[in-house]
């Protein structure tokens, strides 16, 4: 059983992305697995500063959310990252609390299983690429941890729109029952 924390970078009401992370932390919980829920939305994230003090005493000095948010990914045994897909890109956001969660890098982090899931109003295989290309050059920075897989879940345009679409529930819900 692990210990797994799913972040959700959606700052829309009701979107698609933090539906699909409901149905994926229930495939988890059903499979065995402790499962907590973090949204960015109302987070007060402020930008990296590069100031690298960090890198001392595994703080940031910044006094915002991601100090609680860090707290947490240090701890946990899996992440996944929930995100939608902007200029074929992860989200602003997302981006963003990667570049504060630098104090782990010289911590005794726990994580070792990373996974993202995606969601985009276009729909071809490639969409995601770079969105997880940019996950995978974060992840390459925590030499104990690993990428382990990513969902697409694309052709969603509208919040809420996924929750009449069964496969990508479907889809997200067995992709939680996999996780490790």
């Amino acid at each position: 059983m692990s210990n797994i924390l799913v972040i959700t970078t959606s700052l829309r009401a009701r979107s698609n992305s933090d539906i699909l992370a409901e149905q994926l932390m229930a495939g988890a919980r059903e499979a065995g697995h402790n499962a907590e829920l973090i949204s960015l939305k109302g987070k007060d994230i402020r930008f990296c500063t590069g100031c690298l003090v960090c890198q001392k005493t595994q703080r940031c000095v910044q006094k915002d959310d991601a100090l609680e948010i860090a707290d947490k990914v240090l701890n946990a045994d899996t992440l996944v990252f929930v995100t939608p897909i902007y200029y074929y890109e992860m989200s602003g956001q997302m981006k963003t609390l990667l570049d504060r969660l630098n104090p782990l890098y010289s911590a005794d982090y726990k994580f070792r299983r990373i996974y993202m899931l995606s969601t985009a109003a276009e729909d071809e295989p490639f969409v995601p690429e770079k969105a997880v290309s940019g996950l995978q050059g974060w992840v390459d920075c925590f030499e104990k941890a690993e990428l382990i897989g990513s969902l697409f879940c694309g052709g969603l345009t509208g919040g809420g729109e996924v929750a009449e679409t069964e496969k990508h529930l479907k889809a997200a819900f067995d992709f939680g029952k996999k996780l490790k």
